[in-house]
């Protein structure tokens, strides 16, 4: 494993370096846009442009499926095939492109007709809005096959440099709203929809140059059977991955119909917060996805069980780190990055990490799921657990329950549910032991979790909210669920860390 740990390794590197520079600007880039807009218009562009903000969720899911078949191929070592898979995907995606035009153009009458609760002065600027995140998701959703053939080939390095790029044209529309004379909510929507075109148009550019099995050719390389397999798969993906989001942005609309745009304002910081937070961990998820997929291919299954249960370890623990410090020390460190904190945000953010963290704990099982490539009960399930919390919520918003009541609900729903609905797949498809789960990441997960929570508790009782308190919990949660990890990590992760650290030390000293 001491190759594929070394791949890792290295494209963890690689986008934990992109990480570090896109998540200041990032975070910069959202007080700009909250102090230029201000609470209510910042609170319609996330429910009304909110969809924009998922499209990199929608991409990657939907990437997943041509990227399982892909990297499976490769795992077999079938050039020809992989060519086969690129056009059949290609067709397949243009066609789901249309599809997904036509339904956001039908759901757009029906949210400016009674659904969205938005003041009417503001009802032209938030069509203009929703007009170019419709043009922005149908060509997202076109470039599918060109990122999955990326994570295929465990091409980080492009992901890194692009990341940062993008992250500097947001930082430049930020810009363009604190000084524009125009409309500012409709620059920034319009603005923020031409990213993913500039980005995505440079992907197809670069995958034709530097892949073969990357060309256009539907006659040549058409495969009836492949088409009826991948069309199957991606369609069932598709649809647990649209409930998934469904969910996400329905939620939204129950709350801006229930409280308004201000309340809006308060899930998008939360929603802001979470998503900085969960690059640390979608990162190394990134970097592992394709060595699951591989596994598969080559019938390595040990190796696909080890890397994903090393996934939800390790994605929990990165996650963690930033999350335990935040959720208890989450007035004093919004009060420092925001002028304004909208009402709400602090309860919104801390409860939206915890089902974040929550959800850590299987994360990768998902992946495993369609590694093996039965996954219609599973989606389907996944699907209805996904709609749930929609209903729940409307239903206890309409008895007067307050707005904190729905990141209750998604947590039972999505993260305890969900986590259970996919450990019992795992296990029926996949032949994965509830046992060997629960030893290699349950336990140690939750041990150090409350032992952290606990001595963070101990240092607020003892010391009045300022920066020292703050830093303090930071260093000693750190530092606690690193020694817990250390002590319950296997001989083989110690290594595996030792490596890493080792390598960190050696590039400093040829810095130097």
């Amino acid at each position: 494993m001491s190759s594929t740990a070394n791949r890792v390794i290295k494209n963890t590197g690689f986008l934990y370096a992109k990480m570090g520079i896109t998540m200041f600007i990032s975070l910069y880039t959202t007080r700009l846009i909250l102090n230029s807009l201000g609470a209510s218009d910042f609170g319609i562009f996330n429910i009304v442009g909110g969809a924009i903000a998922m499209l990199g969720f929608l991409n990657a899911a939907m990437a997943s499926a041509t990227q399982r078949f892909m990297s499976y191929s490769e795992g077999e070592g079938n050039k020809e095939k992989q060519k086969s898979i690129f056009n059949v995907s290609f067709i397949l995606h243009l066609g789901i492109s249309c599809v997904v035009g036509i339904a956001l153009l039908i759901a757009g009458y029906f949210f400016f007709n009674g659904i969205l609760n938005i003041p009417a002065d503001r009802i032209f600027a938030a069509k203009v809005v929703y007009g170019s995140l419709i043009v922005s998701t149908m060509f997202t959703v076109m470039t599918v096959p060109y990122d999955a053939a990326m994570n295929a080939h465990e091409n980080m390095k492009y992901y890194a440099i692009v990341g940062v790029f993008e992250s500097f044209l947001k930082l430049a529309v930020a810009f363009a709203c604190v000084y524009t004379t125009f409309d500012k909510l409709i620059v920034y929507g319009s603005l923020m929809a031409c990213i993913p075109l500039i980005t995505l148009t440079i992907m197809r550019v670069y995958c034709h140059r530097h892949y073969e099995e990357c060309m256009i050719a539907p006659r040549r390389y058409w495969n009836k059977g492949l088409m009826r397999e991948m069309t199957s798969f991606a369609g069932w993906n598709f649809i647990g991955s649209l409930m998934s989001i469904v969910s996400n942005y329905g939620m939204g609309i129950v709350l801006n119909h229930f409280f308004g745009t201000l309340l809006n304002a308060a899930q998008g910081i939360a929603n802001q917060i979470s998503g900085q937070l969960m690059v640390f961990s979608n990162t190394m998820l990134k970097a592992l996805s394709p060595v699951i997929f591989k596994s598969k291919g080559s019938r390595n299954d040990s190796l696909m069980q080890k890397a994903t249960f090393l996934g939800c370890k390790y994605a929990y623990l990165m996650l963690a780190l930033f999350a335990i410090p935040f959720i208890l020390e989450a007035p004093f460190i919004l009060k420092i990055w925001l002028n304004t904190i909208p009402d709400w945000a602090v309860v919104f953010c801390q409860l939206q990490l915890l089902r974040s963290v929550i959800e850590q704990l299987t994360v990768s099982i998902g992946t495993m799921i369609s590694a093996q490539g039965q996954i219609k009960q599973y989606s389907i399930y996944k699907s209805i657990l996904g709609i749930m919390p929609i209903l729940f919520t409307a239903v206890f918003y309409y008895f007067k329950y307050p707005p904190y009541t729905m990141y209750i609900i998604w947590i039972f729903c999505g993260g305890i549910m969900g986590g259970y609905m996919s450990l019992y797949y795992a296990n029926h498809l996949c032949k994965t032991k509830y046992l060997d789960y629960f030893k290699s990441v349950f336990f140690p997960c939750i041990v150090p979790t409350i032992l952290s929570v606990f001595i963070g508790y101990i240092v607020q009782q003892l010391y009045i909210e300022c920066f020292f308190r703050l830093c303090l919990i930071i260093a000693l949660t750190t530092t606690i669920l690193f020694l817990c990890y250390w002590l319950t990590s296997s001989k083989e992760e110690q290594i595996l860390i030792k490596g890493l650290i080792k390598k960190i030390c050696i590039q400093i000293k040829l810095k130097k």
